[in-house]
């Protein structure tokens, strides 16, 4: 059974910076895609980015384009977001996923809080 754990969640002024992680045990992390959602408050979960299983390819939401950069250290079986010019509507709950053996998200992390403030 994979386990997510992701942290690096925090509280940051607009213009501001934050590296979220996720932690993934229980499966070989290299063979799968790992991707970050979010849920803003009172609204639905929504794509932000995600990453090949050896970290050649990885792609984007459009809202996040040239701010957000997703990387993975497969030895450390770590996923990262690098997020920088946070805006207000960057605030969310930040959750890592991954896909399994049928191509969908089979396993989501308990998500980290992030709060621009303006």
């Amino acid at each position: 059974q994979v386990q997510l754990v992701e942290s690096g969640g925090g509280l940051v002024q607009t213009g501001g910076s934050l590296t979220l992680s996720c932690a993934a045990s229980g499966r070989t992390f290299s063979d799968f895609v790992v991707g970050w959602y979010r849920q803003p408050p009172g609204k639905e979960r929504e794509f932000v980015a995600a990453i090949s299983g050896n970290g050649a390819k990885a792609n984007y939401a459009d809202s996040v384009k040239g701010r957000f950069t997703i990387s993975r250290d497969n030895f450390k079986s770590t996923v990262y977001l690098q997020m920088n010019s946070l805006k207000p509507d960057d605030t969310a709950v930040y959750y890592c996923t991954q896909e399994d053996e049928l191509g969908t998200w089979g396993s989501w992390g308990q998500g980290t809080q992030v709060t621009v403030s303006s």
